[in-house]
């Protein structure tokens, strides 16, 4: 969905709580929504002030909060302790997560076949899955072969 109509749709749920448009929580959603990674407060709080210096730490706060209510963002906790948090799109597709343990790259990916398997083992303990989480944690390619680099998210859900 592109960044304007995220915008939109903030803008809309702003209205419909009885709150206004502000040029900081603007600041804040254009730099959530353009996030290529799963970003912490902290993470989110220092790429806005970059772009609104006077922005403070519980704007960014309450903003995520606020996103996070209305929908348009995704709160997710992996091993290192921080909530992170993704934009939600209302026609994205289920994706799952998998973690390297040494740099914290994030990689997004979606298996029909994984998706198949979790609906046939529901069924046999006679549950009908309504949705999941799942993380898996090893250790990248370039952390294996000694490429250490900064951590960073792959962009787009691969398929597998």
């Amino acid at each position: 969905m592109p960044a304007r109509a995220r915008m939109r749709q903030f803008e809309q749920a702003l209205r419909a709580r009885g709150l206004k448009s502000t040029a900081q929580r603007d600041d804040i959603a254009r730099v959530f929504f353009a996030t290529e990674k799963h970003v912490s407060i902290d993470e989110l709080y220092r790429a806005v002030r970059k772009v609104s210096p006077r922005v403070g730490y519980a704007t960014v706060y309450r903003t995520l909060k606020l996103l996070k209510e209305v929908g348009l963002a995704a709160e997710r906790h992996f091993d290192d302790g921080q909530a992170r948090f993704e934009p939600v799109e209302a026609d994205a597709q289920q994706h799952d997560h998998i973690i390297c343990e040494r740099c914290g790259k994030i990689v997004e990916f979606a298996s029909e076949e994984l998706e198949r398997l979790q609906d046939r083992i529901g069924r046999f303990l006679g549950f009908v899955v309504g949705r999941h989480r799942m993380e898996l944690y090893g250790i990248c390619a370039a952390c294996r072969e000694g490429r250490r680099r900064e951590p960073r998210a792959e962009r787009g859900v691969h398929r597998v």
